[in-house]
């Protein structure tokens, strides 16, 4: 029996600050953008994804402690510190975050693209032809939607949108009413393209581009004539994301919220971008102007906009620079022209994104509205793209007759906007919409068709990690779960009358639901594992998800580790968890996995004394799903499904020699398998979308697609190059 040394587990060095923790999940990011592996122009994408994240992350991570700052609360995180102590911390780390970011796009990127003949040209390096027509453009296409603002007591600072780029342009002189205005300030509507491609008649190269900024930098004189233009800097400034709304104070969400959006868009300034170059009366003087400190201001050696060098991929014809396309697998138990409703009676289907489709759910949806058996269909949406062929599919179906009911969160953040134009449209098509339930979002992913059979009704289920959005169903690792199993869906449909209706939580027979029974449930799981440890049975807990922040959770891994539990998280970003502290977490490792996919899926595995039970779920373990919002854990309970994913979505990122990173109980990370070409989403890429079974038409989104496809194009791209090198092959002499 493994005892338990006594430790105080609320000792704020335990953890991990959650921001930082974030912080670092960006640098690991960033990193992406330096590895050779990677296509360049994929690189290139990580750059930039790299600076949208870091966007976001002051929208609304900063932005929160800034308001708490000053508003005097003192409360502290997880590792003791308050918000102002954080605040300080943010700028340090952020600080070195943006310097890194410029290093890798103007020591690395940069010279990586040119040598591929693809060149960001400097206005340094413009020849006379490309500085000709680069002033003509500028005339014709930028020049006509741009408006200088002179600042004086008749033309006040404008209001700047969250996230544009702007210029505050320096001026000597006196104009043509005889005012002597020192500084103006330029606008740029977001309609511009922020990169332009240089014609091929005056291109060095085969893709020879400019940047925007550079474009009016180059001509900005040209707004203000017979004045000096001494000179002109860059600025962006960033501003707080979240909205907020007093559900228990307005009779409607959906109108309090179109209310609040506009608003947002110029909400409290977090922090000011500006060059390098740009003197430091100017930065004051912005910074005055949005209320920062000079703690918000942020120097940057280039444009401050990084995160839209994301164009260059879509502008560079390049497909040998880019991902080989991905064509995923359709399970076996689909096949074109079948009846879905019959093959998920027949057993659980599992559909493991983005190796296999995403179809068959709107192929079942599709299904469901035009069969005339089917009475009703429910569903929950978070996310779903404006322009989604889920949306269309319910729309159809409520067309249709069928009573189509639809749970919609109209608070996803940044899906705000396309979330209410979708809750109008399936409205006027007849849905019954609601938005959940007033200070909880709805976080689950679960769809239920009710279906009319001889003397019985029967529910088909579809219960998910990841959004009902088929563009990230391509891009972010999830699982989904087709099932018939009665009291599965005895559950959800009681879990639908709570987001609908008025009434208490009954228990659940198979599944956890936040903000109900899936933290004490979770708990409980933990605790099992823990008491058979002490018992000196085996004990594993083996989990994957985007984020472990919770206090009483991580105690609760902590006490298991002191008893003896092998427990093994796969955490894609923030960990409040510190591993490897002898005594108290020595037997804990956090690995985290960054590859061309965003890994998405939550898993849990406990060894349950042998019976190995696993669950998926919508949720991390965060306060905020655990407590603050409606989510779902559902079983995996299929011998052959519950062994593939603790395969295929758990155990192959720890394999020996797999390209991963081990989170230190410093807090910083270590890349493992650096010098190998061991990628667990490869691997997978190879075993599932190779499979000979049937393939869908990537480039699909619609509902019936299903084609054959003898394999992925990794290996249809090989097996036709080695084709062409036969053919090309000399033939030998005959003697």
């Amino acid at each position: 029996m493994s005892s338990s040394p006594t430790h105080d587990l609320a000792d704020p060095r335990l953890y991990i600050n959650r921001e930082l923790s974030l912080l670092e999940f960006n640098r690991r990011v960033l990193l992406q953008a330096l590895d050779e592996r990677p296509p360049l122009l994929e690189r290139v994408r990580f750059l930039s994804i790299s600076a949208s994240n870091l966007d976001e992350f002051f929208e609304i991570r900063t932005a929160s402690h800034q308001e708490r700052a000053a508003l005097g609360i003192d409360t502290t995180g997880l590792d003791g510190r308050t918000s102002q102590q954080t605040l300080t911390e943010i700028h340090r780390v952020a600080s070195g975050l943006v310097e890194e970011q410029y290093d890798a796009f103007n020591s690395v990127i940069l010279p990586a693209l040119a040598t591929e003949g693809i060149n960001l040209v400097m206005r340094a390096h413009w020849t006379e032809e490309q500085t000709e027509w680069i002033a003509s453009y500028f005339r014709n296409s930028v020049l006509p939607v741009l408006t200088p603002v002179g600042l004086d007591p008749a033309h006040p600072f404008p209001r700047i949108l969250n996230k544009s780029l702007n210029f505050a342009v320096v001026l000597d002189g006196e104009d043509a009413f005889g005012r002597d205005i020192d500084l103006a300030v330029v606008q740029v509507p977001r309609s511009l393209p922020r990169l332009v491609p240089l014609p091929s008649d005056v291109s060095q190269g085969k893709h020879d581009l400019v940047m925007l900024s550079s474009v009016i930098h180059a001509s900005i004189d040209e707004l203000f004539p017979g004045v000096d233009v001494v000179d002109c800097h860059q600025f962006r400034v960033t501003r707080n994301g979240d909205l907020w709304v007093d559900e228990e104070d307005v009779d409607d969400v959906l109108e309090a919220l179109q209310g609040e959006l506009p608003e947002r868009r110029y909400s409290e300034a977090v922090r000011l971008e500006v060059t390098h170059e740009c003197p430091d009366e100017v930065a004051q003087f912005l910074l005055a102007k949005f209320g920062l400190r000079v703690v918000d201001l942020y120097r940057v050696d280039g444009p401050v906009n990084l995160h839209r060098l994301d164009a260059l991929h879509g502008l560079v014809d390049r497909p040998d620079l880019k991902y080989e396309p991905l064509t995923p697998r359709v399970p076996r138990a689909v096949r074109r022209g079948e009846n879905l409703f019959e093959a998920i009676r027949a057993g659980d289907i599992l559909l493991h994104h983005p190796y296999e489709s995403f179809q068959p759910v709107l192929e079942l949806l599709r299904q469901a509205s035009h069969d005339p058996n089917v009475l009703a269909i429910k569903q929950t949406l978070y996310r779903t793209g404006r322009s989604s062929s889920v949306a269309e599919a319910l729309i159809e179906a409520a067309r249709n007759g069928k009573q189509v009911t639809v749970v919609i969160e109209l608070r996803a953040r940044f899906d705000e906007e396309p979330n209410i134009d979708l809750a109008t449209r399936l409205q006027e098509a007849g849905a019954n919409v609601v938005y959940g339930v007033a200070g909880y979002k709805t976080h689950s992913k679960m769809l239920m068709i009710v279906r009319r059979e001889g003397e019985r009704l029967r529910r088909y289920l579809h219960l998910g990690t990841g959004n009902y959005h088929p563009v990230t169903a391509r891009l972010y690792t999830d699982i989904g779960l087709l099932t018939a199993r009665e009291d599965i869906g005895r559950d959800v449909d009681r879990s639908f009358n709570l987001l609908t209706g008025v009434g208490r939580a009954e228990e659940l027979e198979a599944l956890m639901q936040a903000p109900f029974s899936l933290h004490t449930g979770l708990l409980a799981l933990i605790e099992g594992e823990t008491k058979r440890a002490q018992a000196g049975e085996r004990a594993r807990i083996l989990a994957k998800m985007n984020a472990l922040t919770n206090r009483s959770v991580i105690q609760a891994l902590y006490r298991a580790s002191q008893a003896g539990v092998e427990i093994d998280l796969i955490i894609r970003g923030p960990c409040g968890l510190r591993p490897g502290i002898p005594e108290i977490s020595e037997n804990i490792r956090v690995t985290a996995i960054l590859g061309r996919f965003l890994e998405h899926s939550r898993l849990w595995y406990f060894h349950s004394g042998g019976k190995g039970r696993l669950f998926a779920s919508s949720a991390d373990w965060m306060s905020r799903n655990l407590l603050r919002r409606t989510e779902l854990a559902f079983p995996i309970d299929d011998p052959e499904i519950r062994a593939r994913l603790l395969h295929d979505d758990l155990e192959i990122y720890l394999e020996e020699g797999v390209r991963a990173w081990r989170l230190r109980s410093t807090g910083d990370y270590e890349l493992l398998g650096g010098d190998g070409e061991l990628d667990a989403q490869y691997k997978l890429i190879e075993a599932i979308c190779s499979s000979s079974e049937l393939q869908l038409e990537s480039d699909s989104d619609r509902p019936g697609r299903f084609v054959f496809s003898g394999g992925n194009d990794r290996a249809a791209s090989e097996k036709a190059r080695r084709r062409k090198e036969k053919k090309n092959r000399k033939p030998k002499k005959r003697r």
